[in-house]
């Protein structure tokens, strides 16, 4: 019997998870060995358990996918990472792709192209969704190449990302503080520096920023 390949799945809808879990350990190849509902509960799982591929969406509470799969290339770089997610949105991708993502398929996707890509990663290779357009993934070479920011959110630290989503999300300095175990003389400077470099001037507008950009949970 062939060993089947380990996977950790991450999203914050409960429904989802089962779902793909079913999917998921029903097909011969491959086996899910954890579940988490946030960024960063799979990164510290992933570490942990060390799964052949983390299956993560984007947007989740607290810490999203993308700064997960950032710090997880970091810290354990041989787990590969596939997005699911309803982003089609080039930002989204480019931010994925950048953070370290090995394939990236969206939520309307069929059943067949998961299968497809998981088998593709797991080989080496980088899938992204045939759904997303040419032009996305031209866009995103021609960045790559010149070294350019593709969205203005890439000018931004990745605690700079922590703190403004968690401030889009409705958390107090003092919460924020405790989450990231930092200050919260720090976390204020955090916020007047995001404010600078985005051109923005309350709380209000960061907020909007961070749910434009998908930045934050909308759930």
């Amino acid at each position: 019997m062939n060993k089947k390949s380990t996977i950790l799945l991450a999203d914050d809808h409960s429904i989802l998870r089962a779902g793909l879990r079913s999917i998921l350990d029903n097909h011969p190849d491959f086996k899910v060995i954890a579940e988490a509902d946030n960024g960063k509960d799979a990164l510290q799982k992933s570490i942990a358990l060390k799964p052949d591929l983390l299956l993560t969406d984007l947007s989740m509470p607290k810490t999203n996918g993308t700064e997960c799969i950032r710090e997880l290339k970091k810290r354990a770089p041989e787990v590969k990472v596939l997005v699911l997610t309803m982003h089609a949105g080039e930002e989204h991708i480019h931010a994925a792709l950048n953070a370290g993502a090995d394939g990236y398929i969206l939520k309307d996707d069929s059943h067949d192209e998961l299968i497809n890509a998981i088998k593709n990663i797991l080989n080496g290779k980088t899938h992204l969704s045939p759904s997303i357009c040419n032009n996305t993934i031209n866009d995103y070479l021609n960045s790559a190449k010149t070294n350019q920011p593709t969205a203005s959110w890439e000018i931004l630290t990745h605690r700079e990302r922590e703190v403004i989503k968690l401030i889009a999300e409705g958390y107090r300095s003092k919460d924020i503080a405790d989450y990231l175990t930092i200050s919260i003389k720090t976390v204020e400077k955090h916020r007047s520096n995001l404010m600078k470099k985005l051109d923005l001037h309350s709380v209000s507008s960061l907020t909007n920023y961070a749910t434009q950009h998908g930045l934050a949970n909308q759930d």
